[in-house]
């Protein structure tokens, strides 16, 4: 039999081999002779991976061929791939290849590949070290910071060195984009190595001084990353930081605003002492109140200056379109500003609650946070915290929280209005919620405890258990703050026992009978009654409220409840839950009274009836202020990493002139700066004792016409600077317009040429006063309406000692200082040089003591004097065009008295090149004499205005014309300043056109052509308009273009082109202006400027000035 049995084994095994060889051969006979079809079918059926790395083959070939436009188109492909997410790390050798290209654009994209890839295949990478060194030196910006970046991104211990050579070098370039990529450098080798730390916080030191807004951003992050501690860094570029802010990128400003919230936490005393006062607009001396004042009497709160001009300069960024910035300056002004300053950033948080539901999330985190401490911040928005349908359940959550916490007496009534419809929601988990917040409603606001009560109770008979469920839960909640009350409420959920299944809610009702069982004393034992029969099928939670409803009526009951509760007992004796074993042993011994129980049976009643406090019903937000809002720490309540704890507030502050920065003080130009108080004179006088006399015995008429007289003369000087071809054309023009002011100044009814006779006369005496007003008057210190001859010698003595002081300041160069001294003292010749009298530029003979101080010639002096930095080829000149537009500033309603126009007077301002000149007009309107009119706060605090001197008195019915100087940085943006008088203070804006922003250029038709062909594509802004018919002419055309903009005409062979010149005042840019007429009346306007703004606007001015008759 077992012989049988193996010989069939062993032929069954012989068998299956036979099968398997067959099986084999057949399957290798078949392989190589498979169709072309099969093969085709074989191929497409294949796996995608295979047919990936059938695609990276082509690009490998197209990568290692010689044409420059297939790899172009390669390297195109393979970006497009790491922009999908597809892995392309196969073609790096292939790639690494072409890094020493020479075409631009294909090294750009290898470098965006390299800088990706770099760090997985680090040895590929090294074998190219060499070429991204050479890159580092290369020409192009945009290569250099490439080289940079990949070799930051090679993750190897080994070349640390040559990168950290390479941000030295980097840090050190000429192009801020290459200066921006080293800080980031910096970070990537300090994560490598953070033993090379010295020498980076020396990089970073010298990149903080940096003045580009494109490096401030990063080398701040890098700060951050390597050395936040290193608060000594910051004192010397703390101001320039604050200033830069709004220029920055939005990502570096988030990053700045963070390091400054810490910075100032450690550098400024605290603003919210209680009981401070704030004192900054307090005058230094106050004799009166300090002889009141108490010496027990704390001193007031001052906040120091670079506090305020933190708060200052941030408060401009609550308007930015990034939600991320705005965030940011809400946290500063929560973490740093004074508390009623805080409520400004109220009204931007809530604009950010019209953004995506995750940027909601986050602001209101923050809102809820900051409504717990101060509500009455978000009092007036509380609408903006309704739930809408729409928002998730996250969503409605937060804002129930911060309607919760706005809730007081005043707005209760709304607030529970708007719960009653949301107990109704669909969403359960936002009803239950609403419950809770009803339930945090009563316990804050006494007034209407009974009122949500009786609510929830009404709410017992919902049909919907989990609505049921947690207006018990919060019902037994508030139920404990007054007891007595409400026996009847306890009754009423006594009988909804058996329809509630929801554990906690069980659980609930049946403490709230162990509790209060003294007051329902029937139905508390049949509640225990109905428990015995179920307690085994009951949930934990109730299974232990059952043991401690036993216990209590035990000790209050013992006659009716004995034996239900040894029943009880012995079940939870034996029950699964130890927790329920544990406590059913425990309540035995204290409430049974036996030998082994001892003295603690005497206390049962104490220890289980004993009072218990009113729980209290609080915010979750309420622990979340210790963490800087915000910060992810604050989002998820518990501290991330690399959080970093904001610093407590020094008792005393530091000293403050670390942050004192030395500052070169820039010559002053032909303006002295008159004060308010006569200065000392000198013991050197410019004048003799006669001249004194005879400018006392001048009348105010006479001083006036001076002051129209030096007007002129300033204002000629000023074209001659500016190389105009048309002087007396141009200064007859100033002349007559300084002359009108004069006349409406003055109030006088004298006619025009009575003044310029007196003017003459002025001139050809030896007296200084025109020279004098005329400097007084470009500062806009002119004389004021009747002022006397006193003033004006007062004004004359100041301004000779400051013209002393500035020339004693001056540095070595000597040009400057002559044409300031030559006006001056060329007086005292007898044959006078007048700056009226520019016709021609000969050598103007003098018999002047010091002959070595003058030039030969007046052109020569001149020369050192130009108001702007431009080529020889490209002039800026001044305006031919003549009317001019007057705006009001402030009308005398308004002012109480005081009213201001301004207007453009389109000449180069003196005080700084990228300055407007702006002439304001003060009138006194009221009948009284206003005093000291001057400039005070200004708008935004970066915003940087030459005033003019104080105005110590203007009479009633009086005028002055005053200039100023304001810097408008190439954009219309108003700039708004106080307007202030002895008494008050009124806010006025001037807002440029876009046209006054620019200042004419003189070229030739060529240079015209050149300049316009560097700035096509994005530079340039065209449209087709319909010329209205009497805007046709050159003419025409000329007047209107002039009437929107200050530009030059070029000069032009082709009838049907009209071209105008001009450059930005503040940045020097380039604007071309180009009109061609057509014959049907159309015309194409063209702008070419890299200010794409302005030009947009500017040809919107155009295209209505030239479209309307």
């Amino acid at each position: 039999m077992d012989a049988g049995f193996s010989s069939l084994r062993s032929e069954a095994a012989g068998a299956m081999r036979t099968v398997l060889v067959s099986a084999e051969s057949l399957q290798l006979t078949l392989k190589p002779e498979l169709s072309q079809e099969e093969r085709s079918l074989t191929h497409t059926s294949s796996s995608p991976k295979e047919s990936h790395k059938a695609g990276n083959e082509d690009l490998k070939e197209m990568l290692e061929s010689n044409k420059e436009s297939l790899k172009l188109e390669a390297m195109k492909r393979v970006v497009g791939l790491i922009a999908k997410g597809k892995s392309a790390s196969e073609l790096f050798p292939a790639v690494v290849k072409n890094v020493a290209s020479k075409n631009i654009e294909l090294k750009k994209l290898v470098y965006v590949y390299l800088v990706r890839y770099a760090e997985e295949q680090q040895d590929l990478a090294l074998l190219s070290i060499s070429t991204f060194q050479r890159a580092l030196k290369d020409p192009n910006q945009f290569i250099r910071a490439s080289a940079l970046r990949v070799l930051s991104s090679i993750r190897v211990p080994i070349i640390v060195p040559i990168m950290m050579l390479a941000i030295k070098e980097a840090a050190a370039d000429l192009s801020p984009y290459v200066r921006k990529t080293s800080a980031h450098a910096i970070q990537k080798l300090y994560s490598l190595d953070p033993d090379q730390k010295e020498q980076l916080i020396e990089v970073i030191e010298k990149l903080l001084k940096d003045k580009s807004t494109l490096v401030a951003g990063s080398v701040v992050m890098a700060f951050e990353e390597v050395c936040p501690d290193r608060i000594d860094l910051i004192h010397k570029n703390y101001r320039k930081l604050c200033n830069l802010l709004v220029d920055v990128e939005e990502w570096g400003q988030v990053v700045i605003i963070s390091m400054l919230t810490r910075y100032a936490r450690t550098q400024f005393t605290t603003p919210w002492k209680e009981g401070a006062e704030f004192d900054e607009n307090k005058a230094f001396y106050d004799s009166d109140s300090e002889e009141k004042k108490d010496q027990t009497e704390p001193k007031p709160y001052v906040m120091d200056p670079d506090h305020r001009l933190l708060l200052r300069n941030t408060k401009p960024l609550l308007q930015s379109r990034n939600t991320a910035v705005v965030m940011a300056v809400a946290q500063l002004y929560w973490h740093l500003a004074p508390k009623h300053e805080v409520n400004i950033v109220t009204k931007s948080l809530v604009r950010l609650l019209r953004s995506h539901r995750e940027v909601q999330y986050i602001v209101l985190q923050n809102i809820a946070t900051m409504s717990i401490q101060r509500k009455g911040i978000f009092e007036a928005f509380i609408k903006s915290f309704y739930v809408r349908s729409t928002d998730a359940t996250h969503i409605k959550t937060l804002k129930l929280e911060i309607l919760t916490n706005l809730a007081n007496e005043a707005n209760i009534s709304t607030i529970l209005r708007e719960f009653q419809t949301y107990v109704k929601s669909q969403d359960k988990a936002f009803a239950a919620a609403t419950i809770q917040a009803i339930g945090r409603c009563a316990t804050n606001i006494s007034e209407v405890a009974d009122t949500c009560l009786n609510g929830l109770v009404l709410l017992l008979s919902n049909r919907d258990e989990t609505v049921v469920a947690e207006s018990i839960v919060v019902i037994k909640k508030l139920l404990q703050t007054q007891p007595t009350q409400h026996s009847d409420i306890i009754r009423h959920m006594a009988k909804l026992f058996d329809n509630v299944t929801v554990p906690m809610a069980r659980a609930s009702i049946l403490w709230l009978m162990g509790e209060y069982c003294e007051k329902v004393p029937k139905i508390a034992p049949d509640v225990l009654r109905k428990m015995a029969k179920t307690f085994t099928a009951e949930e934990d939670i109730v299974k232990l409220q059952t043991v401690n409803l036993a216990a209590k009526l035990y000790l209050t009951n013992s006659k009716q409840t004995k034996l239900l509760t040894q029943y009880i007992l012995n079940l939870g004796k034996y029950d699964q839950n130890y927790d329920i074993r544990d406590r059913t042993r425990f309540i035995r011994q204290l409430i049974v009274p036996n030998e082994k129980s001892g003295a603690l049976s005497k206390y049962a009643r104490r220890i289980l009836l004993a009072p218990k406090p009113a729980p209290v019903l609080e915010s979750a937000f309420k622990d979340r202020d210790r963490f800087q809002l915000g910060t992810l720490s604050h989002s998820l309540n518990l501290k991330a990493t690399g959080y970093q704890e904001l610093p407590d507030w020094p008792a005393v502050a530091p000293d403050q002139s670390v942050r004192n920065v030395e500052i070169a003080e820039p010559l002053r130009e032909w303006a002295p700066i008159v004060g308010k108080a006569k200065q000392p004179k000198s013991d050197d006088k410019f004048y003799s004792d006669d001249e004194d006399k005879e400018e006392e015995g001048s009348d105010s008429s006479a001083s006036e016409s001076e002051d129209s007289g030096g007007s002129s003369s300033s204002s000629s000087s000023s074209e001659a600077e500016s190389g105009s071809e048309s002087e007396e054309e141009s200064s007859e023009e100033s002349e007559k317009t300084s002359s009108d002011s004069g006349k409406s100044s003055s109030g006088s009814e004298s006619d025009q040429k009575k003044k310029k006779k007196k003017t003459k006369k002025a001139l050809q005496k030896k007296s200084k006063p025109a020279a004098a007003d005329s400097d007084s008057d470009e500062n806009g210190n002119g004389p004021v309406g009747q002022a006397s001859s006193s003033s004006s010698e007062s004004s004359t003595d100041s301004e000779s000692d400051s013209e002393d002081d500035s020339r004693s300041d001056s540095p070595t160069p000597q040009k400057k200082p002559d044409a300031k001294a030559k006006p001056k003292v060329a007086v005292n010749s007898k044959k006078e040089v007048s700056l009226l009298d520019l016709d021609d530029f000969s050598p103007a003979p003098t018999n002047s003591p010091k002959p070595s101080v003058f030039s030969q010639s007046l052109l020569s002096d001149l020369e050192g004097l130009s108001l702007s930095n431009v080529s020889s080829t490209i002039q800026v000149t001044t305006s031919s065009f003549g009317p001019l537009k007057t705006y009001e500033l402030l009308h005398h309603m308004t002012g109480k008295g005081l009213s201001a126009k301004y207007h453009f007077p389109r000449q180069p301002c003196l005080y700084q090149p990228s300055m407007v000149a702006v002439q304001v007009i003060l009138t006194n309107s009221s009948d009284h004499t206003l005093e000291e009119i001057h400039i005070g706060e200004r708008s935004p605090a970066s915003l940087n205005i030459h005033c003019f001197n104080t105005i110590e008195r203007l009479e009633p019915g009086a005028s002055v014309t005053v200039s100023m100087g304001i810097d408008f940085s190439d954009s219309t943006q108003a700039a708004n300043f106080q307007l202030c008088t002895k008494e008050d203070q009124f806010s006025v804006s001037i807002q440029p056109a876009v046209g006054e922003l620019l200042m004419p250029s003189t070229m030739a038709e060529q240079d015209f052509c050149k300049e316009q062909g560097k700035l096509q594509g994005m530079n340039e802004t065209a449209a087709t308009i319909t010329m209205a018919t009497a805007n046709t002419s050159r003419q025409a055309i000329n007047k209107q273009v002039l009437s929107v903009a200050n530009v030059g005409e070029v000069p032009s062979n082709q009838n049907n082109f009209s071209r105008f010149a001009g450059r930005t005042v503040s940045s020097g840019a380039l604007v071309l202006v180009s009109l061609e007429l057509n014959e049907s009346s159309k015309a194409l306007l063209t702008i070419n400027t890299e200010k794409s703004v302005m030009a947009s606007m500017l040809l919107r001015d155009l295209k209505q000035a030239l479209a309307e008759a």
